[in-house]
């Protein structure tokens, strides 16, 4: 499911409509400003902010410059995109490094949101940055929480801390002595949720915030929850010094009122994102590029960014020779599905892609690709790297090994030549660099 998708094909299409308008009267901003309230309001946006926001954008659309611009329909879109980019956080966040050591993160939430999780993320995240991690058990009520934690932990090659007691104060200092001795550099606490904020509750976090002194206390959010988001963000601040929010499940049946509400209400920033199930899908939230997406204009640099991630530089170098030679296999190929694979969600990716969230009906076949695959996985290495001797009988036994038809066989050997004629022109007229990075031909 595409992010914020109903949301995203809502103000689409109001941006598309004033891309399209070479005059903007009055009652045209009238008009627009319903369509947006009414398409925040679907998304289960707070209703006291969907009001300020789109006053805001009503007041500044309606001032004599831009109406009487040669392009009003160009500045309204400007107002409408920073405005949005302003009630999601202005800029991107980074976790508060400080100088005592290990740096200390304690994340919390209601039970359900994600947050035993989110710490296995948070904790791949960081050992990605070189750092040496601990995750510690304090949800000493939820049943699996703790057995969840170590699984996180042996999956991600993470040393988890844990106890039998039930005292979480304890646990973390003793989680903490640990840290010191073993020089570790970073300690994150999963701490116990409940289905409702209570008294309890609370005065066990405020308790472990206290012991711990921890550098960053982070309310993590479940996406779905829309405009409940505020309720929930508003308990736990009044009880603690939020200093930043994790939104988890944006890649679920997300409306978007979570994260268009939750930053004005308790004005903490959200600094990362979860969308997707994997361990890797935890991203930096950045609110211009969000609000880039939401408005249906893409992402280009997330793209680039996942792009270099998951792709090898001297594996692209090798690539870009093969395609000026034309000795790209079915094999490269083949690797270059695995690649694109594992950038994440493919329909996410598509609508990173400027314009492409506006195209109806455009969707990523994953089944296609998988039939794609599968053909080229029943061929042998010498059939991968010269598919010309791919006679009749041996299309057909490919066909038969995928589990598809010789039609579809022939299908994808027409388009992998016209694709390689096409990618030895491209390569030739034009260089695809970005900051001295070879990026792959899908990018």
């Amino acid at each position: 499911m595409a992010l914020f998708e109903g949301l995203s094909e809502k103000l689409g299409a109001v941006i598309k409509n004033l891309r399209s308008s070479g005059r903007v009267t009055e009652a045209d901003i009238k008009k627009i400003s319903r369509e947006i309230r009414m398409a925040l309001l679907s998304a289960d946006v707070n209703y006291k902010i969907v009001k300020e926001f789109v006053d805001t954008i009503s007041e500044k659309a309606l001032n004599k410059d831009v109406l009487e611009s040669l392009t009003p329909g160009q500045q309204i879109i400007k107002i409408v995109n920073e405005e949005l980019i302003a009630l999601l956080g202005d800029k991107n966040e980074k976790l508060i490094v400080s100088g005592r050591i290990p740096n200390k993160y304690m994340l919390c939430g209601l039970q359900g949101s994600g947050k035993t999780t989110t710490c296995g993320k948070l904790g791949n995240l960081l050992k990605k940055q070189n750092k040496k991690v601990l995750l510690v058990a304090c949800d000493v009520y939820r049943p699996a929480a703790i057995e969840q934690l170590k699984v996180l932990g042996k999956q991600l090659d993470i040393p988890v801390y844990s106890e039998d007691g039930k005292d979480v104060v304890k646990i973390a200092k003793n989680a903490l002595d640990h840290a010191r001795k073993n020089l570790l550099d970073v300690v994150i606490f999963d701490t116990a949720g409940r289905l409702h904020i209570d008294e309890q509750m609370m005065d066990e976090v405020i308790a472990l915030e206290k012991a711990v002194e921890p550098d960053e206390v982070i309310l993590v959010v479940d996406s779905m929850t829309g405009q409940d988001a505020v309720n929930i963000a508003q308990g736990f601040n009044e009880a603690l010094e939020i200093t930043g929010i994790i939104l988890t499940k944006l890649d679920g049946d997300t409306r978007g009122g979570a994260a268009l509400s939750i930053k004005k209400t308790i004005n903490k920033p959200i600094k990362f994102a979860s969308v997707g199930e994997k361990m890797s899908d935890l991203e930096p939230f950045y609110p211009d590029r969000m609000a880039s997406r939401i408005l249906g204009m893409g992402d280009v640099l997330s793209l680039i960014e996942k792009a270099q991630e998951n792709f090898d530089e001297k594996k692209a170098i090798e690539l870009e020779k093969k395609l000026a030679t034309a000795s790209f296999t079915l094999q490269d190929y083949l690797e270059q599905l695995d690649q694109l694979k594992d950038m994440g969600d493919m329909q996410e990716l598509l609508n990173m892609v400027p314009g492409a969230s506006g195209i109806k009906n455009l969707k990523v076949d994953q089944k296609q690709i998988d039939r794609t695959k599968a053909i080229i996985q029943s061929m042998t290495p010498k059939e991968r790297s010269n598919p010309r001797i791919l006679d009749a009988r041996r299309r057909k036994r490919i066909a038969s090994g995928s589990g598809t038809s010789v039609t579809e066989v022939n299908k994808l050997l027409k388009s992998f030549d016209e694709m390689r004629t096409m990618m030895k022109r491209f390569s030739s007229n034009k260089k695809r660099k970005f900051k001295g990075f070879n990026m792959p031909f899908w990018i």
